[in-house]
């Protein structure tokens, strides 16, 4: 038998997440959360609250919701080990940390810009909107065009 889920919507990071998910499934909702990261702050604040990692994230209480943000904003803090991280060696801090929503946006966007102006390979590609990891562009990633044989008339 479910559980009786409280809340229906839970604000997190300023993103409404499902509140009939588990909990580490209604995580994969913010920008910068994946599968592996969420079952892991799951299980964290699992161990700071006592609450399980699969009950619904609806059932938790609502100042509750700001220890799973700190949680995902300082995951040292709580254990989780830095190979998790999708900010490593920051490249302007040089600390290790975990970028998310908006943060994430603005970081990936500085890090396009910084390449692009050092003028090197990877960022002249992806300021050109091309292929930047060796794939074969004669075929695919085409934007809009295709391009065949026209039939004899």
């Amino acid at each position: 038998m479910k559980e009786k889920v409280e809340r229906l919507i839970v604000r997190i990071f300023g993103k409404d997440l499902d509140g009939g998910k588990p909990i580490y499934q209604a995580l994969r909702g913010i920008k910068g959360v994946g599968q592996n990261f969420a079952f892991v702050v799951a299980k964290a604040f699992e161990k700071k609250t006592g609450n399980k990692f699969d009950m619904p994230l609806g059932n938790i209480r609502e100042d509750e919701d700001k220890i799973l943000e700190d949680i995902i904003q300082n995951p040292k803090k709580y254990g989780i080990p830095e190979w998790y991280l999708n900010r490593r060696k920051d490249f302007e801090t040089g600390k290790d940390k975990h970028a998310v929503m908006s943060d994430l946006d603005l970081a990936l966007r500085k890090n396009k810009q910084r390449l692009a102006k050092i003028k090197s390979y990877r960022g002249l590609r992806l300021a050109r909107g091309l292929r930047v990891r060796g794939q074969k562009t004669r075929s695919s990633g085409r934007k809009g065009v295709t391009v065949g044989v026209e039939k004899k008339k």
